[in-house]
């Protein structure tokens, strides 16, 4: 089959050539990839960090080929989105069912492989703040592929959305058109509030743990500074409004019913409630240049290669 292999001598660190097709487990659908979206984080790790030839890739979308043979997950022909460690820039995929969502008749694939890590990850981010109707909730980071579905879903679970942004001048309508209702520079910018989901980390999460209110969570999600977080002394005692806040991370592989979370975020992509804020598309070997632009953080959105 043809995948996108690691070459780091070749741009972006990728090239197209031949690789074995992938046997699955019992518990395995196999999949022909359609489309594929790309994330900051495999391309700025995973490509460096592989062996040579392997195929990355943690997001697709595409049709079953050949259902599991333990009977679980969806029959073959059908539209599915799926989520993994590795695969994904290949023509065939191999999936643990639990990870595939199924897809309504005739959506836009390439839409859909945004989801996965991206909208599955602001999703359980989301979860993981409790109820969120009528709070306050506070996201950096938010002109991001994760930052800009949490934006969209806090406003679509009733909260008050606040996005953080280094240039609002240039990313304040747009994050305002997908539900924000304010866009401040920095968290420290913000009004109190009860939640925040951080793509951010190091200042920025210090800061923005700063605005939270008493019992408020911050879900640490993004690192994108690669650096580490310094609190100033008294930031941890409970008194004058500190009380049970806390600071918690997940890791969304670990996490159980993602299958049920990928179909349903399917459904509102296709149904247009959801805009993945698809903001680069090209066949999958013109790579090299949306992973340029990731890495030079200037692209804001999502990037989707179609393959084939």
């Amino acid at each position: 089959m043809r995948a996108l292999l690691v070459d780091r001598s070749a741009p972006g660190g990728l090239r197209l050539g031949q690789a074995p097709a992938p046997v699955p487990a019992p518990n395995q659908a196999l999949v022909r990839v359609t489309a594929t979206s790309l994330n900051y984080g495999e391309v700025r790790f995973g490509i460096e960090n592989a062996s040579e030839g392997s195929v990355l890739g943690w997001d697709a979308a595409g049709i079953v080929e050949r259902a599991a043979a333990d009977g679980s997950g969806p029959a073959e022909g059908t539209a599915v989105v799926t989520l993994g460690l590795n695969g994904a820039w290949a023509e065939l995929r191999a999936v643990d069912t639990e990870l595939i969502g199924t897809v309504p008749q005739g959506a836009d694939l390439g839409a859909i492989s945004t989801i996965p890590v991206a909208a599955g990850t602001a999703l359980r981010a989301l979860h993981r703040l409790g109820p969120i109707l009528g709070k306050r909730v506070l996201i950096t980071g938010a002109t991001g592929g994760v930052g800009r579905f949490a934006v969209q879903l806090a406003r679509m679970g009733g909260a008050h959305v606040t996005a953080s942004t280094g240039d609002p001048a240039a990313h304040g309508a747009s994050l305002r058109g997908i539900g924000a209702h304010e866009v401040v520079p920095e968290p420290s910018a913000s009004a109190t509030v009860d939640g925040v989901i951080d793509m951010v980390g190091a200042g920025q999460l210090v800061a923005a743990y700063d605005r939270l209110a008493e019992g408020g969570t911050l879900v640490s999600v993004g690192h994108a500074t690669g650096e580490g977080e310094n609190f100033p002394f008294g930031t941890l005692v409970g008194d004058q409004g500190r009380h049970d806040r806390s600071i918690v991370t997940f890791f969304l592989l670990s996490c159980t019913g993602l299958a049920a979370d990928l179909t349903w975020l399917a459904d509102r992509v296709a149904a247009g409630d959801l805009d993945p804020q698809v903001s680069w598309r090209d066949a999958w070997d013109r790579a090299p240049e949306a992973i340029e632009a990731l890495l030079s953080r200037t692209l804001h959105g999502k990037a989707v290669l179609d393959v084939g």
